[in-house]
């Protein structure tokens, strides 16, 4: 989609292959509010595909006109201790599952200055299409680590903060130094006992209307959020 393309130019990167719909080449060409894709796909490789046949790339619910095609980076692969940031404020996800909750949390770690992610075994692919549509761009903001060891989270040389509903400091009232590390667990379960181990403190959102739990996604976004702010 346009979107997505647009936001891997705006971070800089050059695509080795565009792919568009006749009807959208036509509208690209003439209409002012696409200049930058226009210059980027004249500048480049272009497979122009019929509309028909475009519409057969494309995801039932994803009728796009328009795709590029871009290397993976290297960090997206299963990383090394010596290549993740040690000093990066880091996100990081211990088997979350849902394609949806992934990608709103990679945009909300885009959004409030988390420059790293970790995902472990059994989180989903971080460049997975649900992933993708979901962050909404943010991938391109972000060093991306896939396959990470539960181990190697404390290769991160900072507060590592994991969320617990029923243990540690409330949200509101922790002093959080900045950079820190997020640990964000499976929806059901949580953080494992062995990415829990790998905590530094224990955080927990107060919940005055007496729900047991939150949204992973939810709790992301407002613990980076607050870890942001201060």
């Amino acid at each position: 989609g346009d979107h997505l393309c647009l936001a891997a130019l705006k971070r800089g990167l050059q695509p080795s292959l565009w792919v568009i719909s006749e009807a959208f080449y036509a509208s690209v060409q003439v209409k002012s509010s696409f200049i930058a894709i226009k210059n980027a796909v004249n500048a480049q490789p272009c497979l122009l595909l019929a509309d028909a046949l475009m519409a057969q790339l494309c995801s039932q619910d994803d009728r796009a006109s328009l795709a590029c095609c871009l290397p993976l980076p290297s960090s997206s692969s299963s990383a090394s201790p010596a290549e993740l940031d040690p000093l990066a404020a880091t996100l990081v996800l211990d088997r979350v599952q849902d394609a949806g909750n992934v990608g709103t949390m990679l945009r909300c770690a885009a959004a409030f200055g988390y420059a790293q992610v970790l995902a472990t075994e059994g989180t989903a692919a971080l460049w997975s299409p649900k992933v993708l549509r979901a962050g909404m761009g943010a991938h391109f903001g972000l060093k991306l680590h896939e396959g990470v060891a539960v181990n190697d989270i404390s290769k991160l040389h900072m507060p590592r903060l994991a969320t617990s509903s029923h243990q540690g400091e409330h949200l509101h009232t922790a002093q959080l130094p900045w950079p820190h590390a997020w640990l964000m667990g499976n929806e059901g379960e949580g953080l494992s006992a062995q990415a829990q181990s790998q905590a530094t403190q224990h955080i927990r959102i107060a919940q005055p209307g007496g729900e047991e739990s939150l949204n992973v996604a939810a709790a992301a976004a407002i613990c980076m959020h607050a870890g942001a702010r201060k």
